[in-house]
């Protein structure tokens, strides 16, 4: 029999919908290893979160209550320490920003191979068989991990666990070595770009670069307008200052989950996709019949936006 223990993740008081999707990722993992469901909690509210991570599918939650925010070295010593106290198969964290951070140095630390982004996980034996994607989600790959391994997985693969569980909680007395501590979070300062939170919108209209040009914009305006929706973008958008950051949907944006997302002009990259795969319906112009995107549309019109868009945009005013 042989344990997963997963990590969660938070961030500015919050915790984020990967945290609940680990266990049920962990959990169908352990339930092919034979093994318990090893959840942390590693610093912010530790007691509130693990209440409220206490879902079905968990077996023990371990909290470490040491400061607020993330912390590199904090997490990368209390993961070391709870493998060398609970001797699990398997170490999963999210492929998040904090996820990427310290699941390198946790491998490193504890001698395994890691594999990231993980959209797939099962078992053969002995070995983890972790499916990914390359090539902007053209291909995908299978990576065979002998023994024991940490793997990242990406957010909105799994659905989140649900119900309510009968985990033990349990404080971790994490050994911290605060010398070692090469960082510290001193404050915050927010993204300017307005007061739209993409997050909250019912109706996304999101632009990519086959907008081409910041002078084709209003064409993405005015059809929100029409739909009374919000306008959203990929990151080239983003970077290249035609629409602030705070528009951006993305891994390195904000993840969405709208009744309607409008792509336009977007190809699908894996970063722009975990930001809205979880939308309900999603609506995909593109040119290129072959764009990653075209894959997860639920209506996908294979066509130049600059033809679509207005004719849309004159059917809902």
């Amino acid at each position: 029999m042989t344990d997963v223990l997963a990590v969660t993740d938070h961030r500015r008081g919050e915790l984020r919908d990967v945290s609940y999707e680990i266990i049920t990722a962990g959990r169908e993992l352990a339930d092919e290893t034979g093994g318990d469901l090893h959840l942390t909690v590693i610093s912010g509210t530790v007691d509130e979160f693990a209440d409220d991570l206490n879902r079905e599918g968990v077996d023990a939650i371990h909290t470490v209550d040491h400061g607020e925010e993330f912390n590199h070295d904090v997490y990368t010593q209390t993961i070391t320490q709870l493998y060398d106290e609970l001797a699990p198969q398997y170490v999963v964290t999210p492929n998040s920003v904090n996820g990427l951070d310290y699941a390198p140095a946790v491998a490193n630390e504890l001698d395994l191979p890691i594999v990231t982004d993980a959209i797939g996980l099962e078992t053969d034996g002995e070995t983890l068989i972790a499916t990914r994607e390359m090539y902007g989600g053209k291909v995908e790959t299978t990576n065979e991990l002998e023994g024991e391994a940490v793997v990242t997985i990406r957010s909105a693969e799994w659905p989140k666990a649900e119900g309510t569980g009968d985990a033990s909680i349990e404080a971790f007395d994490a050994d911290i070595d605060e010398d070692a501590i090469g960082s510290t979070v001193t404050g915050f300062e927010e993204v300017g770009g307005g007061d739209v939170d993409i997050s909250e919108a019912d109706v996304l209209v999101s632009v990519g670069r086959g907008i081409e040009e910041e002078d084709n914009i209003p064409l993405i305006e005015e059809l929100a307008e029409a739909l009374d929706a919000t306008v959203s973008s990929s990151r080239p958008i983003v970077d290249n200052g035609w629409l602030p950051k705070n528009r951006q949907v993305g891994q390195s944006g904000k993840v969405v989950t709208p009744d309607v997302y409008i792509a336009i002009g977007i190809s699908g990259a894996v970063q722009h996709v975990a930001g809205m795969k979880g939308s309900d319906t999603i609506v995909a112009i593109n040119t290129d019949p072959n764009a990653p995107i075209m894959d997860i549309a639920d209506y996908a019109i294979h066509d130049d936006l600059f033809d679509v868009v207005p004719a849309l945009t004159e059917q809902f005013q």
